[in-house]
C-alpha cells in the first residue's frame, strides 16, 4: 500500500502548487528533484511571489534504516524504514497575512508496524479572532467526517506540540496535529486513516486562499512590517529548537536545502523587546497561549 500511499501525496503535491501558483498572482513554482543517500528521493518546490514572499511545497518517499537515536524515541528495535509525505509552509510579503504550515505523512517500518501524522497550523503576525474562528471550523469539519474525537484531540495536540517553551507561548492560533496515529489507537483502518490524511491535505489549499483574500485589503506599514521580522524570528526558534520534523529529517540524513525551506527569508531579533501596552502587537501576544476555544463567538482574550 506505500506505493499507492505515495503516489497519492505526489498528486495532492501538485494540485496544491497549482492552485497556489493561482492564488499568488505571479509566482511560479522551481522544482528540484533529489535522491536520498539510502533509497528514494523528492521534490522539493520553492515559489517567491507577488503574494507569497518565500513558500514550500514539498514531496518525499524514502526509504532507509532506521537511526539509533531515531528507533530509541520510537521504542522499537533498528529496522529498515518507509518515510513518504507533504510538507508545506507560506510566509506572504504582508504582514496582516498568516504563516501557515502544513504536513501529512505516513511511515512505516518492521513487521507490520505504520503510522499516519500530519496537521494544519496557522501563526498569524497579529491574531484575527475571526480569521482564527474559521480557520477551526473548517478543520473541525474535516475532523467530524472521520471521527468526532479527532478535532478535541488534535487540537490540543497541536497546542501542546506548537508551543515555544522557552518563551511560554504558543506559534500561533494552532490548529490540528496528529501523530503515530494506526488502527489500534484510533479504530480505523489503514485505508481510512489514509482518507483522512488526503482530506487534510485537500483542505488547506481553499482555507489559506481565503485567509490571503481577507488580509488583501488590510491596511499596514513600516510597524506592521517591523513585527512580522520580530514573528519570523520566533518561528525560525521553534522550528529549530522544538520541531521533531526537522530533528527527523536531519537526523536520517535528509537533504538539508528541503528540510529548513520552512525558514522564513528575512527575521529579525530584538533584545528584550515589549510591545507598549494596548497595543495590536501586546493584544496578539495576548492570544498566544493553549486552550483558547475559537471556535466560540467571543473567545477571551
Amino acid at each position: 500500500m506505500k506505493e499507492q500511499i505515495a503516489e497519492r501525496f505526489r498528486l495532492l503535491q501538485d494540485d496544491i502548487c497549482r492552485q497556489l501558483e493561482a492564488a499568488d498572482g505571479g509566482g511560479v513554482f522551481q522544482e528540484d528533484l533529489w535522491q536520498h543517500h539510502e533509497g528514494g528521493g523528492g521534490r522539493s518546490r520553492v515559489i517567491q511571489g507577488k503574494t507569497i514572499e518565500k513558500g514550500g511545497v514539498n514531496f518525499s518517499a524514502v526509504t532507509g534504516l532506521l537511526p539509533e537515536v531515531v528507533a530509541s524515541n520510537l521504542g522499537i528495535a533498528r529496522a529498515p524504514f518507509f518515510a513518504t509525505g507533504v510538507s508545506i509552509v507560506l510566509h506572504p510579503h504582508s504582514p496582516v497575512a498568516p504563516i501557515i504550515h502544513m504536513n501529512v505523512r505516513y511511515f512505516e517500518t518492521g513487521e507490520n508496524r505504520w503510522w499516519f501524522g500530519g496537521g494544519i497550523d496557522l501563526t498569524p503576525h497579529y491574531v484575527v479572532p475571526e480569521d482564527a474562528r474559521y480557520f477551526h471550523t473548517q478543520l473541525k469539519a474535516v475532523c467530524d467526517r472521520f471521527h468526532p474525537d479527532f478535532y478535541p484531540a488534535f487540537k490540543k495536540q497541536a497546542d501542546d506540540y506548537f508551543f515555544l517553551k522557552h518563551r511560554n507561548e504558543t506559534r500561533g492560533v494552532g490548529g490540528i496535529f496528529f501523530d503515530y496515529q494506526d488502527e489500534a489507537k484510533t479504530g480505523l483502518s489503514r485505508e481510512r486513516l489514509f482518507e483522512f490524511a488526503v482530506a487534510v491535505g485537500e483542505t488547506f489549499t481553499p482555507v489559506y486562499v481565503e485567509l490571503l483574500r481577507r488580509a488583501k485589503d488590510r491596511p499596514w506599514g513600516e510597524r506592521e512590517k517591523k513585527w512580522q521580522m520580530l514573528r519570523r524570528g520566533r518561528y525560525v526558534e521553534f522550528n529549530l529548537v522544538w520541531d521533531r520534523g526537522t530533528k527527523f529529517g536531519l537526523e536520517t540524513g535528509g537533504r538539508t536545502e528541503s528540510i529548513l525551506m520552512s525558514m522564513p527569508p528575512v527575521a529579525h531579533w530584538a533584545y528584550n523587546y515589549q510591545p507598549e501596552a494596548g497595543s495590536p502587537e501586546a493584544e496578539t501576544l495576548a492570544w498566544l497561549r493553549k486552550g483558547v476555544d475559537f471556535l466560540s463567538e467571543n473567545p477571551a482574550v
